[in-house]
């Protein structure tokens, strides 16, 4: 359980952070810099949740909830060594956003042209979160190229992206509201 009772402690004013291991490190590593930006992401995801339905609501509230996991999850390195069970992304939670994808898309005609982002309200914030989703895949690959991250948690964050892509169309109408890039047009 998380209790705070005071929320500025002073402990970082060094430029340092701790993790959930304990173990301090500055604020510019790695493994912060993906945590912050799950963080963004997660911020994009609430304000997204202002303007799509109902159905897409229930399931990005979970996907919040499961991105508190991948902070916890990127808070504490893998350390085999560890005795303690740390919070971590599992298997289940991709597998679950992948029938979700799978049942979104299940009810969209066939791309015929890449989409720009946009066409209503909730699609275009829904595009703005893909973009973060896939930024915080970018950080995170570089992160375990130097520290080792659980493989769910990289799945995990590469399905978001793909779920937020087939749920902005869903916001479009179910797709007839995209709007298709058509090459050269104003060449």
């Amino acid at each position: 359980m998380v209790v705070l009772n005071k929320i500025y402690t002073r402990t970082g004013d060094d430029g340092t952070s701790a993790l959930g291991s304990g173990e301090r490190r500055p604020k510019s590593d790695w493994r912060f810099e993906a945590i912050g930006t799950i963080d963004e992401l997660n911020a994009s995801l609430g304000t997204a949740r202002l303007a799509i339905a109902p159905d897409l609501d229930a399931m990005v509230a979970r996907i919040q909830n499961d991105l508190f996991d991948l902070g916890a999850d990127l808070a504490v390195p893998q350390d085999e060594s560890r005795q303690r069970e740390r919070l971590r992304v599992v298997s289940a939670q991709v597998e679950r956003l992948e029938a979700e994808i799978d049942a979104l898309n299940d009810g969209l005609a066939p791309l015929t042209s890449f989409i720009l982002p946009g066409g209503s309200p909730a699609a275009a914030a829904l595009h703005i979160s893909r973009t973060v989703a896939r930024r915080a895949e970018r950080v995170m690959t570089a992160l375990n190229a130097a520290e080792p991250l659980n493989p769910a948690a990289l799945t995990y964050v590469n399905r978001l992206s793909d779920f937020l892509f087939v749920a902005s169309r869903v916001a479009n109408d179910g797709g007839k509201g995209d709007v298709l890039w058509v090459p050269g047009e104003n060449r």
